[in-house]
């Protein structure tokens, strides 16, 4: 055995961990190689460029390896930075994350004046899904070039695009440029969203790594919060274009990294997710449906057989539990999207608050998030493992608070108790986004936990589209019809096929698109009830198809399985060595030799 496998425990976490600069990138092509080739290499060989180490090791040194592992399960971060940078990264990341998720609740809240002036009641819903669609389509992309460039370039080229989006949207005169506008901020978020996680996972031990994710969900929704809140006290005073306004804010060559790109992959996954969320935004169009599921089998053979460095590794494009708890993940989102969307207009519409209350209705919801995650990060996820049992207790009570909200969005429910099922919702989905990120890392081997980890938050991402996109869909067409019922009901047509007025047509269309209007615009004693009924009806619809979601994640989230590649490496070497056991059992009659 060679010196380097004589390394006690303390020496090998030293040489696993390396010294960041601005300029190394943040995710290194060949981290997956360094780490599984810790046990076999000594201080100097991990600092050496990828070329020099070996992709896997022979024989003999895998037995080795068996024989001793490099760290224990605590480990060490991937990467060391000093106090003081570390305490920057983390006001930074948190300052541009709190932004981006500004954008997506304050919107709720502005929806009403924006359509207003861009006389756009129709097409309100694509002022969230844009930013949504591009922040779900680009978050694949930024796990790969996150280990091609440096972490000084991807954000600043993320901020850029955000500052950027917020810029065109300030001085947008039409809907065309207010959405172009939102589709570069969505882009630049995009970035910002993955990378924050990313981080995580390279400065962090795995002691450590479930608070620091509590902690950066905890930001996220703060500024989920604090967006709503925001912009709905600040619109009556400063208007909606000062608040996009404000947002306005040697090594390998770039040649030799542009080559690392797959841009076939990039470009057909990217086109896939658009057709896809686009299909789906509203009405339900077949034709970009169909050739969405076309490109998406196009993505996986371009994978499979053309791309020589794939943007989703082929491991992770086979790994099960991988897949599924992706899945899972998607559908949870989305229906605690529908809180995030629609818990302000709930109070605006329905309770009748004014728009800096309805926003402050985040503020409890987002406050459980928020401690739920850093609790259970803090107290239980301390450790790598299956947290199997854990993820399903928490979903199957978050589908429980989701049927109890659609029977509480109702003017006659106490305020208390509303507000009360939205902190313990808040609660249930802080604790199952660290758990199930906890339970991905135990079903995925090491080296591919980064790129698993951004594939998460892609469907994360897409979470929030469907909840704008799919959900809105449901809620705007359930919402329209019970108006349009209503108003026959109260103008004595009954629900016969006569068409409204073009005065109960136009009412219509400004409510479903402006939910201020019902207690904000003027209207009369029976012409409100209908509205406030209208939307009590599509809520409960909304928040009971949400909790049946729920259902149907828990069991997807059921069949991830509960075993990773460490559970199976270890039935392997016991079962080696049960083997190697039987192998000097001696038959009967027969005695060993001394």
């Amino acid at each position: 055995m060679t010196e380097q496998h004589h390394l006690g425990a303390d020496d090998a976490r030293e040489d696993t961990a390396t010294t960041v600069s601005e300029a190394t990138p943040l995710l290194p092509s060949d981290a997956g190689s360094r780490r599984a080739s810790a046990s076999t290499s000594s201080s100097s060989a991990i600092l050496r460029d990828a070329d020099d180490i070996p992709a896997h090791d022979g024989p003999q040194q895998q037995k080795q390896q068996r024989k001793k592992p490099a760290v224990d399960d605590d480990g060490e971060a991937n990467y060391k930075v000093s106090r003081g940078r570390g305490l920057a990264i983390v006001i930074s990341a948190n300052a541009k994350t709190n932004t981006a998720a500004c954008n997506m609740s304050g919107m709720t809240m502005a929806q009403s004046t924006i359509a207003a002036d861009l006389d756009a009641y129709e097409d309100a819903m694509w002022f969230t899904s844009a930013y949504l669609i591009a922040l779900s389509s680009l978050a694949p992309l930024t796990g790969r070039l996150a280990s091609i460039f440096s972490p000084r370039l991807m954000v600043l080229v993320a901020s850029l695009f955000f500052a950027a989006g917020g810029l065109v949207t300030a001085v947008a005169g039409s809907f065309g440029a207010f959405i172009l506008g939102r589709v570069l901020s969505g882009m630049g978020g995009s970035a910002i969203m993955v990378l924050v996680f990313i981080l995580v996972l390279e400065l962090t031990s795995r002691r450590r790594r479930g608070l620091f994710v509590g902690m950066v969900n905890a930001g996220f929704t703060t500024g989920i919060s604090l967006g709503a809140v925001v912009f709905g006290v600040m619109i009556p005073t400063a208007g909606w274009r000062a608040l996009f306004a404000i947002q306005d804010g040697k090594e390998a060559s770039v040649k030799e990294k542009l080559k690392k790109i797959d841009y076939l992959g990039a470009v057909v996954l990217t086109s896939t997710i658009v057709l896809f969320l686009y299909s789906l935004s509203a009405q339900i169009q077949i034709v970009p449906l169909a050739i969405s599921a076309g490109t998406l089998v196009v993505f996986v053979l371009i994978e499979y057989f053309v791309a020589s460095d794939p943007i989703i590794p082929i491991s992770v494009l086979q790994n099960r539990g991988a897949l599924l708890s992706c899945l899972s993940q998607l559908g949870f989102m989305t229906a605690r999207w529908t809180i995030l969307f629609y818990a302000p207009i709930t109070a605006l519409a329905v309770f009748g608050l004014s728009p800096g209350a309805s926003g402050s209705m985040l503020i409890p919801t987002n406050l459980g998030f928020g401690l739920g995650g850093i609790l259970i990060g803090w107290v239980h996820i301390r450790r790598a493992g299956s947290f199997y049992v854990a993820c399903l207790v928490c979903v199957a009570f978050f589908a429980v608070t989701m049927f109890a909200l659609s029977l509480s969005s109702n003017p006659a429910i106490p305020g208390g108790l509303y507000v009360a099922l939205l902190f313990a919702n808040g609660v249930f989905t802080g604790a199952i986004v660290n758990y199930t990120l906890a339970h991905l890392l135990h079903l995925t081997s090491p080296d591919t936990h980064y790129v698993a980890t951004s594939l998460l938050g892609t469907f994360r991402g897409f979470a929030g589209s469907f909840g704008s996109a799919i959900g809105g869909g449901i809620f705007i067409r359930t919402l329209r019809a019970g108006l349009e019922k209503g108003y026959r009901a109260v103008d004595g047509n009954g629900d016969g096929g006569s068409p409204l007025t073009p005065e109960r047509a136009q009412l219509v269309k400004r409510l479903v698109g402006s939910p201020a209007l019902v207690y904000g615009g003027g209207l009369g004693e029976v012409d409100r009830r209908v509205a406030v009924q209208g939307y009590v009806d599509a809520l409960k619809v909304l928040f009971q198809a949400a909790a049946v979601l729920s259902l149907v994640v828990l069991l997807v989230q059921a069949s991830t399985g509960w075993r990773g590649p460490s559970d199976v490496a270890k039935d392997t070497e016991e079962a080696a060595g049960n083997g190697r056991s039987a192998a000097i059992v001696p038959r009967e009659g027969e005695e060993l030799d001394d």
